[in-house]
């Protein structure tokens, strides 16, 4: 059989990956059944579906005609490399790095850094959007997570509120 979508192809796949896996790490919780859902259940479900999904979209890559075979293009360094450090980042800011001594910077920092570090990712780095979208991510974040749901959340650097 031919390959007639290479990007739905290897996309297919990538989607049965993650979800087999998924499905088989949640098979080391307890699953439970439909009316009493143990902590497995969830992720075992959403793993199915994900592999599920996959193998429809690989299907249909193999099936479905298309014009030029959809291929895949070359890597894009240059995104891939800033949306993973603005994760990184954020996770440092966010709680900080206790084992070299880098003290956390909360919740706003947190942000402000992702904001900043993935908006490199395009090329095209225009600072007043960029600060105006942290701004209203930031207080949006604030309002969901500190404010609606109560979660124990640094929001400020240690070294302002002790």
């Amino acid at each position: 059989m031919k390959i007639k979508s290479q990007k739905d192809f290897f996309s297919g796949v990538m989607f049965m990956i993650v979800g087999i896996a998924f499905a088989w790490g949640a098979t080391t919780y307890n699953v439970g059944e439909g009316a009493r859902m143990g902590p497995g259940y969830f992720p075992l479900m959403l793993g199915i579906v994900l592999a599920l999904i996959g193998a429809v979209v690989l299907f249909t890559s193999l099936v479905v005609e298309t014009e030029d075979g959809e291929k895949i293009g070359a890597w894009a360094w240059r995104p891939l490399f800033f949306i993973i450090a603005a994760n990184l980042a954020f996770g440092v800011l966010l709680a900080g790095l206790p084992s070299i001594g880098v003290p956390a910077m909360g919740l706003i920092a947190a942000i402000y850094g992702l904001t900043l570090i993935s908006s490199m990712a395009d090329g095209k780095f225009h600072l007043r959007p960029t600060l105006i979208l942290a701004t209203v991510l930031a207080i949006g974040s604030y309002l969901a997570f500190i404010v609606l749901l109560k979660l124990q959340i640094p929001v400020w650097p240690s070294f302002i509120t002790g």
